[in-house]
């Protein structure tokens, strides 16, 4: 059977760049939650945002035991941002007898700021589709992010 490999990380920190990289190289698949959710909603979807999210996110999952069942690899560019989200991911996958990993792309916090402004500059002169991350989103970010740990069975890949 296929496999599927979720990322992990931060925004900014190059999932979206990695996860093409790989879609490329394993000609797999590639499913993106913030794809989804741009098309959708374009100018944001404010409060919403994050149901919709957890909405993709279901989809992304089906859609990629689907591919798998008929022997495509996917990648999931999503974010994996806690433990529980992390073990929840895996034991569905497990459930459906997928093949899983999950790589976890992280760059150090000086490159990261560096990423978020020139991401920041890139949205407002409409230059690329992405969410605008403002200081209050990006300390949003950093509270509710939970590095995966060593028992966790995670590749971690530096990316910067």
């Amino acid at each position: 059977m296929a496999k599927v490999i979720a990322l992990c990380g931060l925004i900014c920190t190059g999932k979206s760049t990695y996860a093409e990289k790989l879609h490329k190289e394993r000609k797999a698949a590639l499913l993106s939650v913030d794809e989804i959710t741009l098309a959708l909603f374009p100018e944001g979807a404010g409060e919403m945002l994050d149901t919709y999210v957890e909405r993709a996110e279901k989809l992304v999952f089906a859609k990629a035991v689907e591919l798998a069942e008929v022997g495509i690899d996917s990648i999931l560019d999503i974010g994996l941002w806690t433990r529980a989200e992390r073990d929840e991911a895996r034991a569905y996958f497990t459930e459906k007898g997928v093949d899983f990993e999950i790589h976890y792309i992280t760059v150090p916090r000086e490159e990261w700021h560096r990423r978020i402004a020139k991401r920041n500059a890139a949205v407002k002169a409409g230059e690329c589709s992405a969410y605008y991350v403002d200081e209050g989103l990006a300390e949003k970010c950093l509270g509710f992010f939970e590095e995966p740990q060593a028992d966790e069975d995670v590749y971690t890949v530096s990316n910067g």
